[in-house]
C-alpha cells in the first residue's frame, strides 16, 4: 500500500509541474523583471495588508467558533495550527484536504484539549471553510449566468456540481445534528472490532460527545454561529479584494463580469486534486486571461505574485510545524 499511495503521489506531482510548465513556457518572461520593478512599495505593502488581514479574519473565525464550543483556545495557537495544517494540505495531492489529522492532534496534545472537542473544532471550522467556499462559487456562477454571454452550457453544469455539493454538506449537516444515532449505531458496530484498541475501541462513546456538543452550540450559540458566518464572508470579500488588487498592478483590468469569470476559474482550479493548485491554477489564469482578451504580462504577473504569496504563506506554514512539533508535551 504505501508503494501504491508514494506512486499516485509521485503521479500527481509530476503532472503538476508538467502543466505549469506546459502554460509558463507560453508566457512572455522576458518581461517579468520589468512588470516587478513597476511595482510601488504602496502596492506592495497593501498587499501584504490584505493577506494578513484575510490570515487574521479565519483565524479570529476559528476562535469565536471554538470559544462556541466553550474551549479557550487563544488567537496564536490558532494561527500557528491552521498555518501549519495549511501546509501540509498545501503539499499533499488532493482537493486541498490533508492537515486536519495534524490539526486535531495539535489541539489534543499540545493544548489539551479533550480528542472529542480538538474533532469537533477542526470538523465545524471545515464545514464552514466548505460550505461558504461553494456558496461563494455558486453565487458568482449565478452572476455569469445572467450576466455574461459566453458558454453558458459550461457555467450551468459548474452551478449543477456546486448546488449538489452545497446540498450534501447541509444534508450531512442536518443529520449530524438531527439524528446523531444513525452515526452512533455505525460506530458502535465498528469499535466492536477494534474493542481493545485504547481509542477506536471507544468510537461510540467520543461521537456521543461531539454529536451532544455539536447540537448544544446549534440550540445555544446560534450568535457566534452567525458571527462565524459574517467572518467568512469577510475573509471571502478579502480573497476577492486581494485579485482585484494583483489585477490593478497590471494594465488593462477586466470588468465586473471577466473579473468574476477569472477568479472562479482560480477557485475551482485551486479545488481540482493536484497539490497546491500547481498547474491547474497557471493553466485557469492563462486560459481565462486569454478569453478575456487580457495581455500575457497580467497573466504572468498575476501567476508570479499568486505563487510567491504561496511560498511566504508555506514558509509561515513550516515555521508553525517546526515549532507545534518541537513543543509536544512529553
Amino acid at each position: 500500500m504505501p508503494v501504491k499511495y508514494n506512486s499516485i503521489r509521485l503521479i500527481t506531482w509530476l503532472a503538476a509541474f508538467l502543466l505549469a510548465a506546459f502554460v509558463l513556457q507560453q508566457l512572455p518572461f522576458s518581461t517579468l523583471s520589468q512588470s516587478m520593478a513597476n511595482l510601488s512599495l504602496t502596492q506592495c505593502l497593501s498587499w501584504i495588508a490584505v493577506n494578513l488581514t484575510i490570515i487574521s479574519v479565519l483565524v479570529v473565525r476559528w476562535m469565536v467558533l471554538t470559544r462556541a464550543l466553550g474551549l479557550s483556545t487563544g488567537f496564536t495557537a490558532l494561527l500557528l495550527i491552521r498555518q501549519a495544517g495549511q501546509l501540509v494540505s498545501f503539499i499533499t495531492p488532493g482537493p486541498q484536504f490533508g492537515g486536519e489529522p495534524l490539526q486535531v492532534y495539535w489541539l489534543w496534545k499540545n493544548y489539551r484539549l479533550a480528542r472529542h472537542a480538538a474533532l469537533l473544532a477542526v470538523g465545524l471550522d471545515r464545514f464552514f471553510e466548505l460550505w461558504i467556499n461553494f456558496a461563494v462559487l455558486l453565487f458568482a456562477v449565478f452572476i455569469l449566468l445572467l450576466t455574461s454571454a459566453i458558454d453558458k452550457n459550461t457555467w450551468q453544469v459548474v452551478a449543477l456540481i456546486l448546488t449538489v455539493l452545497i446540498l450534501s454538506l447541509s444534508i450531512l449537516g442536518w443529520v449530524l445534528i438531527t439524528h446523531p444515532d444513525i452515526i452512533t449505531s455505525g460506530l458502535r458496530r465498528l469499535a466492536m472490532c477494534w474493542q481493545h484498541h485504547a481509542i477506536l475501541g471507544k468510537l461510540d462513546t467520543q461521537w456521543g460527545l461531539i454529536s451532544s456538543n455539536l447540537l448544544a452550540v446549534t440550540a445555544q450559540q446560534k450568535p457566534a454561529l452567525l458571527l462565524a458566518f459574517i467572518l467568512s464572508l469577510l475573509g471571502w470579500a478579502g480573497m476577492l479584494g486581494e485579485i482585484w488588487l494583483l489585477l490593478t498592478f497590471f494594465d488593462p483590468t477586466p470588468d465586473l463580469t471577466g473579473f468574476i469569470v477569472l477568479f472562479v476559474a482560480i477557485r475551482i482550479a485551486f479545488l481540482l486534486p493536484l497539490p497546491g493548485g500547481i498547474g491547474t491554477i497557471e493553466a485557469a489564469v492563462f486560459w481565462a486571461c486569454q478569453g478575456l482578451g487580457l495581455p500575457g504580462t497580467a497573466a504572468l504577473g498575476l501567476i508570479v505574485l499568486m505563487r510567491l504569496r504561496d511560498a511566504v504563506v508555506m514558509l509561515g506554514g513550516l515555521l508553525a510545524l517546526r515549532y507545534l512539533n518541537a513543543h509536544v508535551p512529553g
